[in-house]
């Protein structure tokens, strides 16, 4: 638009000027950025140069409802595992049965005890197992499977209440899966008694990551991480009454905690803060090894 045309809707000379100036290098920049802008190209076609390719990215079909991720445990350290909630109990046992040669810790979490006893009832001779408090189903691997790698160090799994049980035990049994053999529950140590959590104190101190299951107000991890050198990884948990909101009032209250070095999973995922822990402890294997490397030399 010329200098003229703003004139005549009512601008001003200088401020004419201006505008016109604006909106030409608002139009050159449209006419650059369609010339050099290239058309997107679908990246998850195998012909494509630029299509998805890095080690560990096969994938195995299971039916027609499942893509199983096998090369999980190359890029990231740890394996698939089956989310059991909207799944049918044959879907559940068909992705655990295919993934029992490809990796060593088989397992699907959230099975309610009714799914449970469907998955028995398809197929009796599989080594299935099934802990009814953390509600997961574990399955050994095959002779051929990879062989389970231990992880070194503790894991310290720390609940404010007995009601609080359920999401620790699904925390100490993934850790136990993934390769951490001393994983210790130390149950109803809440800050209703102090010298619960003080008298422990000793036996947490010895953990290297810790794991803290909270509800109702959520503050036993900002306590334990003001006591203790090791990660905190604090699991707020849906147990409180009504302002607790499902856990949201704990979830909040360990994000705004003022103890240095709380990290927070979302509400009752002990199987993520115990996939976390294990990241850690074998992030800390990982730089002993350099160390020593380094002293070596």
């Amino acid at each position: 638009m010329s200098c003229a045309a703003w004139s005549a809707l009512g601008a001003t000379p200088a401020v004419s000027a201006h505008l016109a100036r604006v909106h030409t290098r608002r139009h050159q920049s449209v006419r650059s950025a369609r010339r050099v802008s290239p058309k997107p190209r679908a990246t998850n076609d195998p012909e494509s140069p630029d299509a998805f390719s890095v080690p560990g990215a096969s994938t195995l079909e299971v039916g027609d409802f499942a893509k199983l991720d096998l090369g999980r445990t190359q890029r990231t350290g740890l394996p698939e595992v089956v989310w059991g909630p909207g799944k049918t109990p044959g879907q559940i046992l068909q992705i655990m049965l295919a993934l029992r040669d490809k990796q060593n810790a088989v397992m699907a979490t959230r099975v309610e005890l009714e799914t449970w006893d469907e998955m028995r009832k398809l197929n009796e001779t599989a080594s299935l197992q099934y802990d009814p408090v953390s509600k997961i189903v574990q399955l050994d691997g095959a002779e051929d499977a990879p062989k389970r790698i231990q992880v070194p160090g503790q894991i310290a799994v720390l609940t404010a209440g007995t009601a609080d049980l359920a999401v620790a035990q699904e925390a100490a049994t993934t850790a136990r899966l993934m390769g951490v053999d001393d994983v210790t529950v130390i149950a109803d140590v809440g800050v209703a008694g102090l010298q619960r959590i003080l008298s422990k104190l000793d036996e947490i101190r010895k953990a290297d990551v810790i794991l803290v299951v909270a509800g109702m107000d959520g503050a036993l991890p900002s306590v334990v991480a003001g006591l203790v050198d090791a990660p905190v990884i604090a699991v707020p948990t849906s147990i409180g009454y009504g302002a607790a909101m499902g856990g949201l009032s704990p979830l909040m209250a360990t994000l705004n905690s003022c103890a240095v070095g709380v990290t927070v999973v979302n509400i009752d995922n002990g199987f993520g803060a115990a996939m976390a822990g294990v990241k850690m402890l074998r992030a800390g294997e990982r730089i002993a090894r350099k160390i020593g490397k380094a002293e070596s030399s």
